[in-house]
């Protein structure tokens, strides 16, 4: 699974073009509630639960909107790979180029708790691979490394 091509990292409104794209591309539509979802995860530029979310969406909408609902777009969007889960956080986090599949490596700060996403599929390619030698079929690799941030270690 190398991936050696460059990535654009997209924001804004071409992020959500982008996104819908992807999401139509993958059979699914792309509807009012799903876009104000990915625009308030998008927002917050941050990594966030599906009730961080609920509660930026509730705002948005001026009506409470509930964490499950919120859940189950954000399954479909993980699916679609247009956002990313970052597991030992229970969070989510847009993936800024959702036209590219590739498995994950999250750097974790655990001083600010700054999530910065790699694409390193020469580290993550042998775990695929060690997983297919013995019959597993991966269809996603999350690798997280929790440690101090650039910022927070020069503290």
């Amino acid at each position: 699974m190398a991936h050696t091509h460059q990535h654009t990292i997209l924001d804004g409104e071409p992020l959500a073009e982008a996104a819908q794209a992807a999401l139509t591309r993958a059979g699914e539509q792309w509807t009012p509630m799903r876009a104000t979802v990915f625009a308030a995860l998008a927002a917050l530029g941050r990594p966030a639960s599906a009730y961080d979310i609920a509660d930026e969406v509730s705002q948005r909408q001026g009506r409470r909107v509930p964490a499950n609902s919120v859940y189950r777009i954000l399954d479909l969007f993980v699916a679609a790979n247009l956002v990313q889960r970052v597991e030992s956080a229970n969070a989510y986090i847009v993936n800024a180029h959702p036209a590219c599949r590739h498995d994950c490596m999250f750097l974790i700060c655990d001083g600010c708790g700054t999530v910065t996403h790699l694409d390193e599929d020469k580290v993550t390619g042998p775990l695929r691979t060690a997983a297919e030698s013995v019959g597993f079929t991966p269809t996603r690799t999350v690798l997280e490394v929790h440690g101090r941030c650039a910022a927070c270690a020069a503290n």
